[in-house]
């Protein structure tokens, strides 16, 4: 996949506090904010909201 400035790759990382992360691509244009989302940390063993890291 080829680089694109308007869907750069982020890091989240989970606010359980295990250091796990994900990486995924985002829109600049329709989520200008930093990203959060609510998925399984599997250190924890649950669902907690991971949000993005620059």
């Amino acid at each position: 996949m080829a680089r694109s400035e308007t869907h750069p790759v982020v890091t989240l990382r989970s606010t359980a506090g295990t250091g796990q992360s994900y990486v995924t691509r985002k829109s600049r244009r329709n989520t200008p904010d930093r990203l959060v989302l609510r998925k399984f940390d599997a250190i924890a063993g649950r669902h907690v909201l991971f949000r993005e890291e620059r």
